[in-house]
């Protein structure tokens, strides 16, 4: 009984430790994809230990830009900094560099945002959005013919926003036009 205390201890520790390490607020379906990509905690689990942390106060949801992203509450912060040497450090090296290699991909998924809705006469409304630090950079909606093109628009836009954007700011403000 003693063991699994410590056990769930250190991994709801471990929880808030990812989630502080980010330094962004994250989905709970990027958090649910670290912790099972490096085995440490089984699916349902997590789950029980992301409620009960929220139930506590150790962790908020809060919406940002249409998404429900988890992020630590001072009080969270606090419980991490006290019993912070209770996480192993070698699970800590392992969740460190899991997030260097995957931070970009990471803020990619919570600061690009595509989607499409179908519309009258079968044509559809792809809406393209680009966000740094909570902020709408540029937001662009357009109306294409077919469902087969709005899924490619929203494709290229996540594989690329950087590219596609600069050349979309370049044209507007291009004189030679």
């Amino acid at each position: 009984m003693y063991e699994n205390s410590i056990e769930l201890a250190e991994n709801k520790l471990l929880v808030l430790y990812v989630i502080k390490a980010l330094k962004h607020p994250i989905s709970n379906t990027q958090l649910t994809e670290i912790i099972l990509e490096n085995n440490f905690i089984n699916y349902f689990t997590l789950q029980q230990y992301v409620s009960e942390l929220v139930l506590s106060d150790f962790l908020k949801y809060q919406v940002m830009n249409e998404k429900n992203l988890l992020t630590l509450t001072e009080k969270g912060d606090s419980v991490l900094s006290f019993f912070n040497g209770r996480i192993s450090s070698i699970k800590k090296k392992v969740i460190d560099d899991y997030l260097l290699s995957t931070i970009d991909s990471i803020k990619r998924e919570l600061t690009i945002h595509s989607d499409y809705t179908i519309v009258k006469d079968d044509t559809f409304i792809v809406d393209l959005k680009a966000l740094e630090d909570e902020n709408l950079l540029m937001e662009i909606k357009v109306s294409v013919p077919s469902k087969k093109q709005a899924a490619s628009l929203c494709s290229r836009w996540k594989e690329n926003p950087t590219d596609l954007y600069t050349k979309i700011i370049n044209s507007l403000f291009n004189d030679e036009i």
